[in-house]
């Protein structure tokens, strides 16, 4: 996919994951999801605050958070959470649909990864059977590598991610196999409910 195409996948994902937010229940707002600690909501209050934030207040919340990203993401988000209302969380990210921002590394594709995970965070934790497109995780899939493995956190040693809806495969070991997008939230250091994944090492990657 090329530039205008990632653009293109972005703005899309972002106005999809913008009905889907508008259609949840206050229980699936305050519902666990994958990522570690946070609720739905605390996940949806985080995926905007790139928009809304400029340089010198990321700057100064880092600052705050003693030069620690995931304690300053972590301390926003939940700050955000806490203050927005659902309406106003699903509104930032549809109205910011063609943002141009990205991540400090990365560029646009973890811009597209960036969004395309958390929605899952979103959509696997309460099981709403999303899928994403096929040419968006075919993008995020390409840029699953050692450094992205050690800034998730994801420890695949001795396993091989193996696709069993597209042709994919990743590292050597025991085959663990499953969705494609599954496989990529494996590699982006997520836990996932029991049954998505086969294989022997899949309780290593099972959440509670």
């Amino acid at each position: 996919m090329d530039t205008t195409g990632i653009r293109a996948a972005i703005a899309a994902e972002r106005r999809e994951l913008a009905d889907l937010l508008d259609s949840l229940s206050i229980e699936q707002w305050d519902a666990p999801s994958l990522c570690g600690g946070w609720r739905v909501r605390e996940v949806a209050a985080h995926m905007s605050l790139g928009f809304r934030y400029s340089l010198p207040k990321v700057a100064r919340e880092l600052v705050k958070a003693r030069g620690s990203l995931h304690r300053m993401t972590d301390r926003t988000a939940r700050r955000e959470a806490a203050t927005a209302t659902t309406a106003q969380l699903a509104t930032w990210l549809r109205e910011n649909a063609h943002h141009s921002w990205t991540p400090p590394v990365g560029g646009l594709a973890a811009a597209l990864g960036h969004d395309v995970v958390h929605g899952l965070d979103i959509s696997v934790a309460l099981d709403l059977g999303r899928r994403v497109p096929e040419d968006r995780v075919r993008v995020l899939l390409g840029t699953v590598e050692p450094k992205t493995l050690k800034f998730f956190r994801a420890d695949l040693s001795g396993v091989q991610l193996r696709a069993d809806d597209l042709d994919w495969t990743y590292g050597t070991g025991a085959p663990l196999t499953g969705a494609a997008q599954d496989l990529l939230l494996v590699a982006y250091g997520r836990k996932l409910p029991p049954g998505r994944l086969r294989g022997e090492a899949c309780g290593r990657f099972v959440g509670v």
